[in-house]
């Protein structure tokens, strides 16, 4: 017999059924509940709420366990590149070799951005911030791509829609990136890898190869797989929710960009490192930071140690960790900023204030240290965070739009003044 949840409302009793999922995660559902009993669930931020069945990604922050798709992140991780865990989010399968280099040709293709799109460019102030140009360079492409308006395209004309995106993301990061310094834009090579080819339009040089250290190529491949999908979170949810509207894929990711650009979301990484630098300025005193972290009439807060859904240490930063001392070590960098960066490291790792509190460092901490390592301005950290989600949001918008699942619309507890009458204004 079927599991099933009751509910007592007013002396009458309603049953809905318990879905369990692969994972042996539960649920109420609860989809028919207005229908049978006028009331609504109240669950502000939809933090014990499922707004969708999913097959792609499997979170368990009690465990510390992520897995994308069955693998876990560890392995992918190890042994997988960021192209490849990119086509096992989207077509739900690892590749073959055959379809791993036929993907990387498709995408190869594609990668050269309308020369038109230049204009865009140009258009922005210096002021503005790289997230604010890419939620609109993003959305900008549907004008350059018809087909993606159509909400009826066979899976070969959104197929196509994906690859593109794909394809052209890095371009645009890279010269982003580029704009804001007032350099010449550097082109896309097909020859090169995808890590390779982004490094080369972000940090070469337009007159002659530049060879990246394999150890820094690494370290970014890893970081853009860690971000690569995280189940629903603010950003996700958005995409699939502006998706549900039947809105184009570049729109919705624009949307999910815009959502990830939020300090509490996506800007965690810049945020450490504002926070180390603040650290610094102040003299470096990085005890004295410590004690104040663990005041609890202090305000201040370590950013970056600690995590809203890992109730123990986030695996992802078990792996990072490794890249990020890589890093630094090949590259020999002496920034005072990098040496707080340890010190704190060191302390949370083993103060047992930190270690009882399973305050561990974050993917978001050592994430922000390899980027300013590697030269990235502090407003480019979520950018590249962006970059590294794609492949996620994509796989979430082609999992909504195969599944045909209904418009998004959440309801609400109206809390507002009663039914008031209307007083002319020169009685008010």
């Amino acid at each position: 017999m079927s599991e099933t949840a009751k509910i007592t409302l007013q002396g009458q009793s309603y049953e809905f059924p318990v879905v369990t999922g692969t994972e042996n995660e539960k649920a109420i559902d609860i989809s028919k509940l207005r229908d049978q009993t006028g009331y609504i669930t109240l669950d502000t931020g939809f933090k014990n709420t499922g707004a969708t069945a999913s097959q792609i990604t499997f979170l368990d922050g009690e465990q510390g366990i992520l897995k994308y798709r069955g693998y876990k992140i560890e392995e992918l991780a190890e042994k997988s590149s960021f192209l490849e865990v990119a086509y096992l989010l989207i077509y739900g399968d690892l590749p073959t070799k055959d379809g791993l280099d036929k993907f990387q040709k498709r995408i190869n293709k594609h990668t050269v951005i309308h020369e038109d799109m230049k204009k865009f460019f140009d258009a922005f102030p210096y002021t503005a911030h790289p997230m604010g140009q890419l939620a609109s360079l993003v959305s900008s492409l549907s004008a350059f791509s018809p087909e993606s308006f159509n909400t009826d395209a066979s899976k070969e004309d959104n197929d196509l829609v994906v690859i593109k995106l794909l394809a052209k993301m890095p371009t645009i990061v890279s010269w982003i990136y580029k704009g804001a310094l007032g350099r010449p834009f550097i082109y896309p090579k097909s020859k090169n890898d995808y890590i390779t080819n982004f490094m080369h339009m972000t940090f070469g040089k337009v007159t002659e190869d530049v060879e990246f250290d394999p150890v820094v190529l690494d370290a970014l491949d890893k970081l853009l797989i860690l971000h690569a999908d995280h189940e629903q979170n603010c950003s996700t949810s958005t995409v699939r929710i502006v998706g549900s509207s039947g809105a184009n894929l570049y729109a919705s990711i624009s949307a999910g960009i815009s959502a990830l650009w939020g300090p509490s979301h996506g800007g965690a990484n810049q945020a450490v490192i504002e926070m180390l630098e603040h650290i610094k300025n102040d003299g470096g005193d990085t005890e004295k930071w410590i004690n104040k972290a663990k005041d609890k009439n202090d305000e201040f807060r370590l950013m970056g140690f600690g995590h809203r859904v890992y109730k123990n240490f986030d695996p992802r930063a078990k792996i990072i960790k490794k890249a990020c001392d890589n890093v630094l070590e090949k590259l020999g960098i002496n920034d005072p900023v990098l040496e707080i960066a340890k010190k704190l490291e060191e302390a949370a790792l083993h103060d047992p204030y930190f270690v009882e509190r399973k305050l561990y460092p974050n993917v978001d901490f050592y994430s922000g240290i390899i980027y300013r390592a590697l030269g990235f301005p502090t407003e480019m950290f979520t950018v590249l965070f962006a970059l590294g989600r794609l492949p996620g949001w994509i796989a979430q918008w082609l999992e909504l739009r195969y599944n045909q699942e209904p418009i998004g619309r959440p309801r609400q507890v109206y809390t507002g003044k009663t039914e008031r009458n209307y007083v002319d204004l020169d009685k008010r």
